[in-house]
């Protein structure tokens, strides 16, 4: 699987070393695990030191933008306004948007409001209103590399149910994050995020998940929460992916609204929550590149 490096070759990572001496017992390991039957990732799939260094840079704007627009959320703006505001504090910190024009996206971040399970497109036409639960999805291009995470966010009186869902959501996220350790399998973290779900109540959006990310917006892995232990691709340190799970309080089933061709609804119209990291697999466990 692994293009062939002679033993003193220099080692396909960069660092300047023998293969020998640098990443040939971790390939073994990795071929062993693939004769046993894992998916199992390529060597472009797993990040060098340097662009690891780089993801954390970027994730860093990442969070400084969530961080800035968090706080001057309130009921009555637009999320046009939303938009205006991660636009220029993007730019501000050397970033770039990286929904903005991404696949044709009109707008530099995704905000999904209630129903709206993701992919929601800023408008000055929709109000944040009393109520609301939002997700404000941000990516981030910084010195060419990705960064990716989201927040779910309450607007004024939030109903006990939704505050719930919004709690739960956040916890399946944290339930998937504690089965990240390295020569595990991604099945592992999917299956403690959906068994969570499932207990309280909710279910799990199964055709939309998350992905591998670093020098482009989404590389492989594709990453489900609805998944078992024992399969899917195994994680190795130098993975780097996001967990973002889409959590609804109804159906797991959903639709793409036909006039913009990108906005997700539940199907039954009830609410929907998601939280999203950014994670590096590394020796011990995880590292939070984005949150």
């Amino acid at each position: 699987m692994f293009k062939k490096i002679g033993r003193n070759d220099p080692c396909w990572c960069g660092s300047g070393q023998k293969y020998k001496k640098c990443h040939a017992d971790f390939d073994e390991k990795i071929e062993s695990f693939r004769l046993q039957g894992s998916i199992v990732p390529t060597h472009d799939i797993i990040k060098t030191k340097e662009q690891i260094e780089g993801l954390r840079e970027s994730g860093k704007v990442n969070i400084a933008v969530l961080d800035y627009v968090g706080e001057k959320l309130h009921a009555g703006m637009t999320t046009e306004e939303i938009d205006e505001m991660i636009y220029q504090k993007t730019t501000e910190l050397g970033g770039i948007p990286a929904p903005l024009d991404y696949e044709g996206f009109p707008k530099s971040v995704c905000t999904s409001i209630n129903d709206q399970v993701c992919h929601g497109i800023p408008s000055e036409d929709v109000v944040l209103e009393d109520g609301d639960i939002i997700n404000i999805d941000v990516s981030t291009i910084y010195k060419g590399y990705f960064s990716d995470s989201s927040r779910m966010y309450c607007i004024g009186n939030v109903s006990e149910e939704k505050k719930r869902l919004v709690q739960v959501t956040k916890e399946c996220v944290e339930a998937g994050l504690a089965e990240v350790k390295p020569w595990k399998h991604l099945g592992d973290m999917g299956q403690a995020v959906h068994e969570h779900a499932l207990a309280n109540g909710y279910s799990v959006v199964r055709d939309i998940g998350g992905h591998g990310i670093g020098l482009e917006f989404h590389e492989e892995p594709f990453v489900k929460y609805v998944s078992t232990k024992g399969t899917e691709m195994l994680m190795v340190p130098g993975m780097v992916f996001t967990i973002e799970p889409m959590v609804n309080m109804g159906t797991d089933e959903v639709f793409i609204d036909e006039a913009d061709d990108w906005t997700v609804y539940t199907d039954d119209g009830l609410p929907s929550a998601q939280w999203e990291v950014m994670v590096l697999v590394t020796e011990d466990g995880y590292e939070l590149l984005a949150y």
